[in-house]
């Protein structure tokens, strides 16, 4: 049993079988992975998958084993790595961040010129996606870090770390009817406009849509974006009335638009960040977690990094007092 063999059946496991693009991510050919994990089974002498011919159609339950035994034993070998990298040099290396455009647009510059300070020669990866699309780049271990909201589900073998809260406000044009709002905000009145918010998660039901059902109300959603930026140039052009991250609402710059605290509306989101469950973290990659969530304590990172399941790193940070943003 060689430990190439083992990086094959990992990387096959990970592209859903697929065996060519298994190839692809390892930078091989494609028989060179078939022969490998032929060779691999019969030396253990059971089948890891199940063929179509060709094709793999599923992983067999004493595969299964294998496959968990094999992404465990790489991932030691990446700490391995990564301790002797940091006992080389701790001031080099990578960071992969995968986050939404409002953390990479509002909240992350001030973290990164910071970081960038004092880590000169890290070189920076910062992908933008949406939840689902950030979840797929941890799947296949093509990043270090994922940030987002909500969409915890998605992140399995990840140890998600509350950063902040932040609430939802309400955009519109200085001459909006809203604009001129003497009192608070109720749910009835913005559901009397057309609205234009955030794409909405595929992997379930709306929370925004559920809010204004339970006062038998049906938002009149009109557009959606990922990019706060989109959402308040369609609120500029007349299209509804935006809903977006408070974080996203800025003092220059959107001096055309009115914005109005919806926290009495809609509840706090918290902001998490995210990291394989097991993995060492490099010092660059604490003092990174630590710009970002300053209350998240060096010990405690070191604790989720380590915990077996996301219920043990709730339990960790059961008692911390999350910032408001």
């Amino acid at each position: 049993m060689k430990l190439h063999q083992l990086r094959y059946l990992a990387a096959v496991a990970q592209t859903g079988l697929n065996i060519t693009a298994a190839a692809e991510k390892l930078h091989t050919s494609q028989p060179g992975v078939s022969k490998q994990i032929k060779l691999l089974e019969d030396e253990l002498g059971f089948q890891i998958f199940v063929r179509d011919g060709r094709n793999l159609t599923r992983v067999t339950p004493a595969g299964q084993q294998v496959i968990d035994r094999a992404v465990r034993i790489l991932r030691e070998v990446q700490n391995i790595k990564r301790l002797s990298d940091d006992l080389k040099d701790e001031e080099r290396g990578s960071l992969s961040i995968a986050t939404t455009h409002t953390q990479a647009r509002y909240v992350l510059p001030e973290v990164i010129r910071q970081f960038r300070e004092r880590y000169p020669e890290v070189r920076l990866h910062l992908h933008q996606g949406t939840s689902e699309q950030i979840a797929e780049m941890a799947a296949l271990d093509r990043i270090d870090f994922a940030i987002a909201t909500g969409s915890e589900s998605l992140f399995d073998g990840y140890s998600l770390l509350p950063c902040y809260r932040w609430h939802r406000h309400v955009v519109v044009p200085r001459n909006h009817p809203l604009a001129r709002l003497k009192k608070e905000l109720t749910l009835k009145q913005l559901a009397s406009y057309p609205i234009v918010t955030y794409v909405f998660s595929f992997t379930g039901p709306s929370s925004l849509h559920g809010i204004f059902a339970k006062e038998g109300l049906v938002p009149n959603v009109v557009l959606t974006a990922r990019d706060a930026d989109v959402i308040k140039t369609y609120v500029r052009l007349g299209l509804g009335v935006g809903i977006v991250a408070s974080m996203a609402v800025e003092q220059k710059g959107d001096e055309d638009l009115v914005h109005i605290d919806a926290s009495d509306l809609f509840p706090a989101h918290t902001t998490w960040i995210g990291f394989r469950r097991g993995g060492l973290l490099r010092k660059y990659q604490l003092d990174f977690i630590q710009l970002f969530a300053p209350h998240l304590t060096r010990r405690l990172i070191e604790r989720a990094a380590g915990a077996s399941t996301q219920a043990d790193v709730e339990q960790l940070t059961a008692g911390i007092e999350v910032p408001l943003r």
